[in-house]
């Protein structure tokens, strides 16, 4: 508002129909004070805003109001009332002041990065660039598919783009969607690296929010910012009605290949989240299935327009989209080195079969897979190699297969069309029905190389193995533990089993019991379903394949749960290879041992295995593997044909391949500090350094030290506060509208750590991470007692909110300070047609019109700071200086007139290229029209619009007693 707008309530509507409640300003609504905390535009209601009480009856209350259904007064910044400020050094003045600095979010034109320094995590420049993507301002929105390979952080890039989402007003809202078995892991990675809070929802959390709410009400509204497993949301029909009626402003999902397939429910879905959100993050390391229309429609949900042909198209095409960096990449290279131990080599360990197994693989080779000139038992060609790989991976899962194929048959009820593979499968029966742990070649294997590992009930070595089999996984928990000396309770706490058929509770139990350096359990034995997203390398460097996946790309995604960022061992990999004398017996010499070595060969080679085949799915590789043996190729032949035959005909150019190298590497070059990219081409440029924030405090922690002696004078008694000067440790009892915001914090983590009874919190990293990782050694709880304050952490926001509402309603400070003349803090915001800042001014105006537009600057030039001394005397009154208010708004304005095209250009450039895209872009379709028009008004909405919203802020006046200064001149 500025002063020649009217100065009664309500606030005027903006020229363009918009209005504005900037964050840390104050409303009038309900005949109550409120703080406005965020403000964004909607479809319907007009602009929903988000508030917190700042009068006696509703304070520290939180409430939302829309402009469409109540009336909402924004305080005329013309009726400011000055009041004088009379704490020691200024202190309220300048706590304010830093409050407003710290509220307002960021705007649209600052494209670099804030808050990249301020987490608990290494500085790596390289998990910065999907951040700096997202801000790059190439795609209308923050928008991007981070596909870097298994073990590079993507988790770590992730919370780096929600923080930065969050510093702009732009992450109020946030929705992230994963796996089942790693949400506990995600949430967990985001609070304690970030203090970004997630409530973990389920079906059962659900449903106890609708009972508490009112009928009808949506349950996704209830909190802020949740996450949820792709398993739970994907349930279409029980929330598709709720989902399509909120949007977000930031939607993450994990593992996005699992969203390609057209008409699935994660499709669908993915279909009903990507419209309703301002951010999309879209995370995966097998970004593509090797089908180009599947995976520009994936492209599609970030950019409808950004792939003209959806048959063929190039990594440049979605650059401003897609980024992906392998472990050699030369950034990653050079700056993992040293904190990232590379992986030995995959260790064939040879398991000559015992008689009992040797007689199985005589019956598969005479009966079942009987080589060239023999005719396999069986009338459906893949199903005797689904029996070899039971029998390579245990007895158990043999007896398994034989016994449901029996049962299969036995319905068919085609006596004469089964006889023959009947009787072959009732001699397996009899061969494999007396094998037990002593028969099996394997186990003893497994035993020894365990025990040569150190695993046993004086060690705390700890080891992952993997197997594709369910069966071979119970039983081998069965047997294990006694064969390696454990007893009693122990032998049952030992070893841990994981698989698809576990809830999600209890898979997420597994991933952090086998997390806690102190928990008991020793041996992993997993499925498959550990091969994606895990995490395993806390307190573990070994895995053991004790049955090997017929795919490149599930071999390397099991070793990546090892070998990743983080890891301060070398990984160590070995495979049970079970060999047999039996001539054309198809033991794991023929398969699995070829695919151990192309996997390492290609991972030390490419920094992947997974575009060698060209398939690009594990399944369609195990598939096209068993096809290629019945036609009598061999591993090898198999894996160069696809590529052979793609390079031979020009008309199957794989050009998917190319997004399996790295896009958006930015170089070994590329550090801090480097020239700022001006022109916000994100990815593949130079770090654009950090984002101009300006701060009055050297320090948040400086902030919060005063605000802390500002609002709780008596802190020692009100909040039983102590404070460990050497170790900055701060402790203390919540109040009660600080407990009230704790409920946005992981319920677990809240209650695991009596929250609500006391805070642990500290600004020195080393004792943060000292907790975390004592955390992780404690078979208690993995969350740590200790809690890293950053600038999103709620005890800051919490205490940064208190700071504002000291102020009265429509209340500006006087400080006394070294200037010639009284001057005037503004702040001057323009906005786009969403009701996002896309400029922000921070200005000193003087009684003589000159507009200086560096208040920080200013303040600190004129003295204001923590030693300035508060002589108590004014040189005129308020209401003197409440009279120059209207023209100092008027010349603040003017001065945001004349520089207001400057200041858009970086902004419209972008938005100008994209619109230029737009109309090269064409589809023959009528939706495909209405979504041209929908992104063009979109990239039309983006950019500034209407007059900017004023706010006086402070004045400051000359010491009367000073020596006179001459005033400035414009």
């Amino acid at each position: 508002m500025t002063a020649q707008q009217s100065s009664t309530a309500p606030v005027d509507p903006r020229p363009d129909g918009e209005d504005q409640f900037p964050a840390g300003a104050q409303v009038f609504v309900r005949d109550e004070v409120w703080l406005v905390r965020n403000s964004v535009r909607t479809e319907h209601d007009g602009a929903k805003v988000d508030v917190v009480g700042v009068s006696d009856f509703v304070r520290d209350q939180e409430a939302v109001f829309f402009t469409g259904l109540d009336t909402i007064e924004l305080i005329d910044p013309r009726r400011t009332k000055l009041v004088r400020d009379e704490s020691s050094n200024f202190r309220r003045s300048r706590l304010f002041l830093e409050a407003v600095l710290r509220k307002t979010a960021l705007p649209q034109s600052e494209r670099r990065l804030a808050l990249a320094d301020s987490f608990l995590l290494d500085s790596l420049p390289y998990q910065r660039r999907p951040a700096e993507l997202a801000l790059s301002g190439r795609n209308l929105r923050p928008r991007l598919l981070i596909a870097d390979v298994v073990g590079l952080g993507k988790t770590l890039e992730i919370g780096l783009t929600l923080a930065e989402l969050i510093r702009r007003g732009r992450g109020e809202r946030i929705l992230v969607v994963t796996p089942q078995h790693v949400l506990e892991q995600f949430q967990h990675e985001l609070w304690t690296r970030f203090a970004i809070p997630l409530v973990r929802l389920d079906s059962v959390g659900i449903e106890r929010i609708q009972r508490e709410i009112p009928a009808g009400r949506n349950p996704f509204t209830y909190f802020k910012r949740v996450i949820v497993s792709i398993d739970t949301l994907k349930n279409t029909d029980q929330y598709k009605h709720h989902l399509e009626r909120i949007n977000w402003d930031a939607v993450v999902i994990d593992e996005s290949h699992n969203l390609i397939n057209r008409g699935s429910l994660r499709n669908q879905l993915a279909q009903i989240l990507a419209p309703r959100t301002d951010a999309l993050i879209l995370a995966s390391a097998t970004p593509h299935n090797g089908d180009a229309k599947s995976f520009a429609e994936l492209i599609g949900l970030l950019d409808p327009a950004a792939i003209r042909d959806p048959e063929h198209y190039r990594a440049e095409d979605i650059e401003h989209l897609f980024i992906r960096r392998t472990k050699i990449s030369p950034e990653v290279r050079e700056q993992m080195k040293g904190q990232w131990a590379d992986r030995g080599p995959s260790q064939s360990v040879r398991c000559a079969a015992t008689p009992a197994e040797e007689k199985i693989f005589e019956e598969l080779a005479a009966v079942w897979l009987p080589g060239e000139n023999g005719t396999s038992v069986s009338g459906v060609p893949l199903f005797p190699y689904t029996l070899l790989k039971s029998f390579l991976s245990s007895h158990a899962a043999l007896k398994a297969t034989v016994s449901a194929r029996i049962k299969t048959l036995e319905k068919k009820d085609e006596p004469t069309a089964t006889r023959a593979e009947l009787a072959a499968l009732r001699t397996l029966q009899e061969l494999v029905e007396p094998l037990t742990e002593a028969d099996s070649a394997k186990f003893a294997a497994l035993v020894e190389q365990l025990k040569t590992i150190g695993v046993g009930p004086k060690s705390d070595a700890r080891v992952v193995v993997f197997s594709e089999r369910v069966q071979t996984l119970e039983w081998l928990r069965t047997v294990l533990p006694a064969a390696l000396g454990f007893r009693g309770r122990a032998a049952e706490e030992s070893t841990r089993v994981m698989h698809g058929g576990l809830s999600d509770e209890q898979q997420m139990q597994c991933v952090e019991d086998f997390g806690l350096a102190d928990a008991p359990v020793r041996v992993l034995l997993t499925g498959d379903v550990a091969s994606e997203g895990v995490n395993l390398h806390r307190q573990c460097h070994q895995l053991i394949h004790y049955d090997v996946p017929w795919s490149l790309i599930r071999i390397e995604q099991r070793n990546g749960r090892i070998d990743r960022y983080g890891q301060a061992h070398q990984p160590q990999f070995r495979a049970l290879i079970l060999t047999s004398e039996v001539e054309g017996a198809k033991d794991d010499t023929v398969v699995a041992e070829r695919l151990l070595d192309r996997e390492d060969q290609a991972h030390r080679a490419l920094g992947t295995a997974e575009a060698v085949t060209g398939l690009y799915r594990a399944e369609a590789e195990e598939k096209s593997l068993i096809q290629d043996l019945l036609r009598g190729r061999t591993v090898d032949e198999s894996l160069d044909a696809h590529r052979a035959e793609a390079e031979a005909d020009a008309a199957m150019d794989d050009f998917l391949a190319d997004f399996f190298g790295s896009v958006g590497d930015a170089g070994p070059g590329a550090e801090d500090g480097a020239p700022q990219d001006t022109e916000g081409s994100g990815a593949g440029t130079s770090a654009p350094g950090s984002a101009a924030v300006p701060r009055l405090f050297t320090s948040t922690a400086e902030f919060l030290d005063e605000a802390l002696s500002e609002v709780f004078p008596d802190a020692t008694t009100s909040l039983d506060l102590h404070r460990d000067t050497e170790s900055g440790l701060l402790s203390f009892r919540p109040p009660t509208d600080l407990v009230h915001r704790l409920k946005a914090l992981p319920l677990d983590y809240v209650r695991e750590q009596r929250l609500r009874e006391r805070l642990l919190v500290t600004f020195n990293r080393r004792l943060a991470e000292h907790s975390l990782k004592r955390a992780r050694e404690s078979s208690t709880s993995s969350w740590p007692e200790i809690s890293l304050l950053t600038d999103l952490h709620p005890v800051v926001e919490w205490l940064t909110d208190k700071v504002l509402v000291r102020l009265g309603r429509q209340e500006a400070l006087i400080i006394t300070a070294d200037v010639p003349e009284p001057t005037y803090l503004v702040q001057g915001v323009y906005s786009n047609a969403l009701g996002r800042p896309t400029v922000v001014k921070w200005m000193g105006v003087t009684r003589g019109g000159t507009v200086e537009d560096d208040m920080v600057g200013l303040l600190h030039r004129s003295g204001v700071g923590p030693t300035m001394a508060n002589p108590m005397r004014h040189s005129e009154p308020a209401t003197a200086l409440e009279a120059g208010i209207p023209d100092a708004l008027a010349a603040a304005e003017q001065f945001l007139d004349r520089h207001r095209d400057a200041w858009d250009e970086p902004l419209r450039k972008p938005i100008d290229d994209y619109k230029a895209r737009l109309g090269d872009w064409e589809q023959p379709t009528l939706a495909g029209e209405r979504t041209k028009k929908s992104l063009a008004s979109l990239a039309d909405s983006l950019l500034t619009t209407g007059r900017p919203l004023m706010r006086v802020l402070a004045v400051l006046v000359p010491d009367p007693e000073a020596p006179a200064r001459p005033p400035s001149t414009a």
